[in-house]
């Protein structure tokens, strides 16, 4: 698509209007947007500007000036405020230095705090039925809870079926 305004460039910035329920696109190229006044905000965008926006937005945990110049990683000396800045952790440990304000992050951008991963369909055979029999397991624990006692056998007898087909692999 073409930006709007120069009918020259690609339109790489694409801005959607809704105002008094009227909708309007505009699609324009970098340098037409620069120049643009219907631009009122900066165009360039980096992922560390998105994830300080994500970090200051997360009403229940506002962020303090002496969090931010206080925290510290004991490892690698990384200051949260430097995090902020520039948008990656200094090492491992940092993890848990800034736990307290990243774990929110992490859930609101991946909507968990844990990584489960991908399996590799080919080769991920064993690994795909034990956590389908670990998935399985929980609900069979949340079902028993419950007392939904016949939902808990259908999935004991589920689970039995996987162990064995999971032995008959090794």
């Amino acid at each position: 698509m073409l930006c709007e305004n120069c009918n020259k460039r690609t339109a790489t910035v694409h801005v959607t209007k809704i105002l008094n329920d009227k909708k309007t696109e505009l699609h324009l190229c970098e340098q037409c947007a620069k120049q643009s006044e219907e631009m009122p905000f900066d165009t360039s965008f980096s992922i560390n500007n998105f994830l300080t926006g994500l970090l200051d937005s997360i009403q229940d945990s506002p962020i303090k000036v002496d969090y931010i110049k206080t925290t510290k990683c004991d490892q690698c000396g990384m200051t949260y405020g430097k995090f902020k800045q520039l948008g990656r952790l200094g090492c491992a440990q940092c993890y848990n230095a800034f736990r307290e304000k990243l774990f929110p992050l992490i859930k609101r951008v991946q909507g968990s705090e844990v990584h489960s991963g991908k399996v590799p369909k080919r080769a991920g055979g064993n690994i795909r039925l034990k956590k389908e029999i670990k998935r399985l397991k929980s609900e069979l624990d949340d079902a028993i809870r419950k007392e939904a006692f016949e939902r808990a056998a259908v999935l004991r007898d589920q689970i039995r079926e996987m162990e064995s087909q999971l032995n008959s692999l090794n």
